[in-house]
């Protein structure tokens, strides 16, 4: 069976490897829009915490024989401890300066971490084995779908949608925009905001090692894994609206499909689509599709 003069096989396995690629996005870039536009911080250390958090995934199941699922949790919760004691010993000094401080700082603090992976681990990559009640697939008749790749689409939206309820619905995220609107007013309310900024930055760092443990098993474990993925993730902030919660979410996932598109139509491409569409976006719409203009 073709569509549009291409197997269905094919359009399936793309548009999957599309899903998948636009999941790990949603949630990355959802962790960068989180901190910047809450903490008006531009994170570029964000890929390196991501990579930590494969990292930390491997070598407790190589090291430490803890499975997947414990390191689904632990991974995210020291990778964003690790976030909080950079907030509150550097990142804070930097809130009411210019953005380009806190990238600056994040960008060095990304090349340390790297640097520190890189030579204690090499380049060449480590294997992390699919979880045993993840592995196998299910044939849809069209094309053959691996379980863990269905598993990493349903916990990236999850995570994604529950993060923006939580910021957007519940009195704990009022308390977080209204703290990065007006912290003196919130504070003589009784509410500490000091400690709201640092877990939301946490929380942020936490994301992308929760995306670093989910690509474990599909991608290769190497130091470099954060740094090919950051720009494409910056791309998709920009496109949505730096610091739109749900722009970024809707904005991943689509960039995803579109890629997954362009590798079967126009293979060439497929590396660059997403930059296309960030200029077209910014000469249309500066602020973004969910942004809004300053």
């Amino acid at each position: 069976m073709e569509i549009f003069g291409v197997p269905s096989a094919l359009l399936g396995s793309q548009l999957l490897v599309g899903l998948i690629n636009g999941s790990f996005y949603a949630v990355l870039s959802l962790g960068l829009a989180i901190i910047f536009g809450l903490l008006n911080i531009i994170n570029f250390a964000h890929g390196a915490q991501y990579m930590m958090g494969a990292f930390i995934a491997w070598l407790a199941l190589t090291k430490l024989n803890i499975n997947y699922w414990v390191a689904l949790i632990a991974a995210p919760v020291l990778v964003g401890l690790f976030g909080v004691i950079l907030e509150r010993t550097m990142l804070r000094k930097l809130y009411k300066l210019d953005h380009l401080y806190g990238l600056l700082l994040t960008f060095g603090l990304a090349l340390i971490i790297e640097g520190i992976f890189r030579d204690q681990f090499g380049i060449s990559g480590e294997s992390y084995e699919v979880p045993e009640a993840l592995a196998g697939g299910v044939n849809l008749g069209f094309m053959f779908l691996p379980i863990y790749r269905a598993w990493v689409i349903v916990a990236s939206l999850t995570v994604c949608f529950g993060t923006w309820y939580m910021i957007e619905k519940t009195r704990l995220g009022a308390y977080l925009r209204a703290g990065t609107e007006n912290s003196q007013i919130v504070q003589a309310l009784g509410i500490n905001v000091p400690l709201l900024i640092t877990f939301t930055y946490g929380y942020g760092v936490a994301l992308a090692a929760f995306a670093g443990v989910l690509a474990a098993p599909i991608f290769q474990v190497n130091p470099l894994m954060g740094s090919n993925l950051i720009i494409v993730v910056f791309a998709v902030v920009v496109i949505g609206g730096m610091g739109s919660i749900l722009g970024s979410i809707v904005t991943g996932i689509g960039l995803g499909l579109i890629e997954g598109l362009t590798r079967v139509f126009y293979p060439e491409a497929s590396a660059v689509v997403v930059f296309v569409i960030m200029v077209i976006v910014l000469l249309l719409r500066p602020a973004g599709l969910f942004g809004k203009a300053a």
